[in-house]
């Protein structure tokens, strides 16, 4: 029997597979990856289970922030897990990997190499648009959130 993805997977995984420079493919436990140069931003598993790689502390900081869960296994890790099951889990599951995306794009284009495909995306205006909580964009930042 094949399992077919549910139609929100597959519109996640178009959508972030059009974002300049990722790269769509199998994920290794069964899914589909999402990967920005070599780095994985994250993946999907047909039946919606969402995991997106963060840095520990922005991944305590969504977590804290109820935006998203510890990853289900890799509990001590940056990784977190979010079932995206409805139409109104959407805009989170698209928000978290977005996230995941602008921070490993800020990472490389701060790099002398590589950098190509990501040089028109505006990080900062992008993160404006996602409008998240100062502590996550403090975190996003590695500065301290003010008091």
């Amino acid at each position: 029997m094949i399992r077919r993805n549910s139609p929100l997977v597959e519109r996640l995984i178009r959508e972030a597979g059009s974002w300049p420079g990722v790269t769509v493919g199998d994920h290794r436990f069964g899914g589909t990856e999402f990967l920005v140069a070599s780095r994985e931003i994250g993946h999907v598993h047909g039946w919606g289970m969402l995991d997106v790689n963060f840095l520990r502390r922005l991944r305590d900081v969504l977590v804290d922030a109820d935006l998203t869960g510890v990853h289900h296994l890799l509990t001590d890790s940056g990784w977190t897990t979010f079932m995206l099951r409805t139409e109104a889990d959407y805009d989170r599951a698209r928000w978290l990997l977005r996230l995941s995306y602008l921070y490993q794009v800020s990472v490389l284009q701060k790099r002398a190499d590589g950098t190509e495909p990501y040089a028109a995306v505006d990080v900062a205006a992008e993160l404006r648009k996602l409008d998240p909580p100062e502590a996550v964009r403090a975190a996003f930042e590695r500065r301290s959130a003010p008091a």
